[in-house]
């Protein structure tokens, strides 16, 4: 019997633990500006219950000086369960893909097919997580002006949601959290095809030859890494992001939710806030996905080294 099956499984969830690692890491640090971010997304300067804010530090301001920490880290905790879950799976998804694919060709993996694997595992992420990202955006836009009963935390919002609005409410959302899977796809291929391209440069000045890609790469290689491939995936897919956010409000107290499905977002938000409103937030998006991408690469690939090594010991 092959010893390749199960090196294969085992390879497979070092993936997904190193992953997880990332995600942890990733929204511990970062939180504060996700929170700044998903309210300047749902302010169309239509609604009561949100404070205007001029910008992003007026924002970190306000939110302390009202809300203090609680309210600078509301939806923490679904916010650490879902990257967990989510970044432990894509690896675990995306690994498992390109593995599939490798297996008939000997050279190395198209861009295509780096797509396919980042696209695919960011489906199955999308439906196995959505209703966190739902409650997580709800406990965020809570705040002292809310006129209905906020949530206490994760249990009780899965629980009122599903009283209140049934099931389905759980998955509002899901159709631009699909679309959104094109931001993991665009985000994975050009850090692949980046990593290629720097491992390569790497390679032919140096002396020892074929040297193993992992030690030619060190920490500042992948924050780089990680920072451009992210800046590429955000300015491409952001407009879904706010579509997203829209969607997923609590109902106001008449029960009825304030935006139908996807296309009457787009609509409203064309017609009252034309395209800037599609970018609404994008500067503390920006200032917290780009260094936490480049934190998450970091704690990934290091992480997967220590893996990788005590698995040697073994």
């Amino acid at each position: 019997m092959s010893t390749e099956a199960p090196k294969r499984d085992q390879w497979q969830w070092e993936n997904a633990i190193a992953g997880a690692a990332a995600g942890f890491a990733t929204v511990a640090v970062m939180h504060p500006l996700d929170v700044v971010r998903t309210r300047f997304q749902v302010n169309d300067g239509r609604v009561s219950h949100l404070p205007g804010y001029k910008n992003t530090a007026h924002a970190i301001f306000t939110i302390t000086r009202s809300e203090g920490l609680r309210g600078l880290y509301a939806g923490f905790l679904p916010g650490v369960l879902g990257s967990t879950i989510s970044w432990g799976l894509y690896f675990f998804f995306y690994d498992k893909a390109k593995q599939r694919y490798a297996r008939s060709r000997e050279e190395k993996l198209s861009p295509g097919l780096h797509l396919a694997s980042a696209a695919e595992a960011g489906a199955l992420v999308c439906f196995c997580t959505n209703p966190v990202w739902l409650v997580k955006t709800r406990l965020q836009l809570q705040t002292p002006l809310h006129q209905t009963r906020p949530y206490s935390g994760l249990y009780d919002a899965l629980r009122t949601i599903m009283r209140e609005e049934g099931f389905s409410a759980l998955y509002r959302g899901i159709v631009p959290g699909l679309f959104l899977v094109s931001h993991g796809a665009i985000q994975f291929t050009a850090y692949e095809e980046l990593r290629k391209t720097i491992v390569d440069l790497k390679s032919k000045g140096s002396e020892i030859q074929n040297q193993n890609p992992d030690q030619l790469l060190n920490s500042v290689d992948y924050a780089v890494l990680g920072a451009t491939s992210k800046v590429a995936a955000i300015l491409l897919t952001y407009p879904f992001q706010v579509i997203r956010s829209r969607l997923q409000q609590r109902p106001g107290g008449d029960g009825i939710p304030r935006y139908k499905d996807s296309w009457h977002v787009v609509k409203e938000t064309a017609r009252f806030e034309s395209v800037r409103g599609f970018y609404k937030g994008i500067t503390p998006n920006l200032l917290k996905n780009v260094p936490a991408s480049s934190i998450t690469f970091i704690v990934y690939e290091n992480v997967l080294k220590l893996l990788k090594l005590a698995r040697k010991n073994d």
